[in-house]
């Protein structure tokens, strides 16, 4: 599958280009950013997927999280894939809101009409993209997935139901319990139907209480996040872990909210976990 440079730019000694191509799993182009650190020119190095949230494109975090710097000295890919298909008969939310539809893809297949022609982004991360990578550009094969809100959302689950696939895992501020929050149950009603037994199989809470063990994982929230209580909900993902036994890693973050600003001032750690498990 051909590739066709969007743009690139010098960064941190590396470089940060964006590609298009045609996706047969979203039966529309796509566009993904890239981050090829300088030592991508002699090495195979592992590649960290951050997945963005609602109304984000594969621009938002490359721009916002000043992530290069220690991907750079890490020797670390990061690849930043857009939040949904897009383009020309790809469907959106009928009132046009910002939660549903284009930029609100939720990281998952969708099984009914008008959704399920385009709107397969699990298949798109766990698959097709992964495979895009790995034929283009010098990778050593291994992988771990990290994210922000709804991208945070896709980190846990798909990570969760993936665990092959990603040797570590990352969130900021995630949807931890989806069935039970607004943004979520909008998304599945449209996606998935009304089997709500379907929607648990996209709910990290739901997911976590099925896992023999935790994959290495690190989860930051802000304690001023506005969309805490009502959308958030990580007090569902604790629960779940203690059901288990599990020690989970979230940490509370007091005064941070849920903007960029939070991500770009512990985007350093979070590189530096998942490096120590690829």
């Amino acid at each position: 599958m051909s590739l066709n440079l969007v743009s690139q730019n010098k960064s941190c000694g590396g470089w940060h280009k964006q590609f298009s191509h045609t996706s047969s799993a979203l039966n529309c182009t796509m566009r993904f950013a890239i981050y090829l650190p300088p030592q991508a020119q002699t090495q195979t190095l592992p590649v960290v997927y951050w997945l963005s949230g609602l109304t984000c494109t594969d621009e938002n975090f490359m721009q916002k999280a000043g992530a290069q710097r220690v991907a750079a000295e890490l020797g670390l890919i990061i690849v930043a894939p857009d939040t949904s298909p897009r383009g020309e008969g790809v469907p959106d939310d009928n009132e046009g809101k910002y939660d549903l539809g284009l930029g609100a893809g939720f990281y998952l297949n969708a099984r009914q009409a008008p959704w399920q022609q385009h709107y397969q982004m699990q298949t798109y991360i766990t698959e097709e993209l992964p495979d895009l990578i790995n034929q283009h550009f010098a990778t050593t094969g291994k992988a771990a997935l990290s994210g922000h809100s709804m991208g945070g959302h896709g980190a846990l689950t798909l990570g969760f139901k993936n665990p092959q696939l990603y040797s570590a895992i990352s969130a900021f501020s995630p949807i931890c319990n989806p069935i039970n929050c607004p943004w979520g149950q909008k998304a599945f009603s449209a996606y998935l139907g009304k089997d709500k037994t379907l929607w648990a199989e996209h709910d990290a809470s739901e997911l976590l209480k099925k896992l023999n063990q935790l994959p290495p994982m690190l989860i930051d929230q802000g304690s001023e996040d506005g969309f805490l209580a009502e959308q958030l909900k990580p007090q569902a993902l604790l629960d779940a872990a203690a059901e288990k036994g599990f020690a989970l890693n979230l940490r509370m973050q007091p005064g941070y909210d849920h903007s960029y600003y939070f991500i770009a001032s512990f985007i350093e750690e979070h590189l530096r976990f998942l490096r120590e498990h690829l």
